[in-house]
């Protein structure tokens, strides 16, 4: 949650601490009951609505959440194709990212000095 919140505040840094976490809960995947509950919360987020997406101010919920026409999914379609190419786009990039940290660690690593051995 933290991670989509700094993602969100990178690209709108403008945006009061309020209205991020307005836009995450607007852009939420609700699963179970409709609406918030105790299992599931708002649902399970959806960062790149929640980046993309025209979400209204606190105050205008009841005009619902658009998504861009690049994101948004065909009707009759139900979104699966949309939603897995995302999902698999969002884990390409978080293995991109995990792996390049590694390689940068290891490397980090191999510079520093071998520790010293008191006698």
């Amino acid at each position: 949650m933290a991670g989509a919140a700094a993602l969100i505040r990178s690209k709108f840094p403008d945006l009061p601490a309020a209205e991020v976490a307005h836009r995450l809960t607007a852009t939420a995947v609700d699963k179970g009951p409709p609406g918030r509950d105790d299992q599931y919360g708002y649902g399970v987020i959806d960062l790149v609505a929640a980046l993309t997406a025209d979400v209204p101010p606190l105050g205008f919920e009841s005009t619902g959440v658009t998504a861009p026409a690049s994101t948004a999914a065909s009707p009759g379609t139900g979104g699966g194709d949309d939603s897995t190419a995302r999902g698999l786009a969002t884990l390409g990039a978080l293995l991109a990212a995990g792996g390049a940290y590694l390689v940068w660690r290891r490397r980090r690593r191999a510079d520093d000095p071998p520790p010293r051995i008191s006698r």
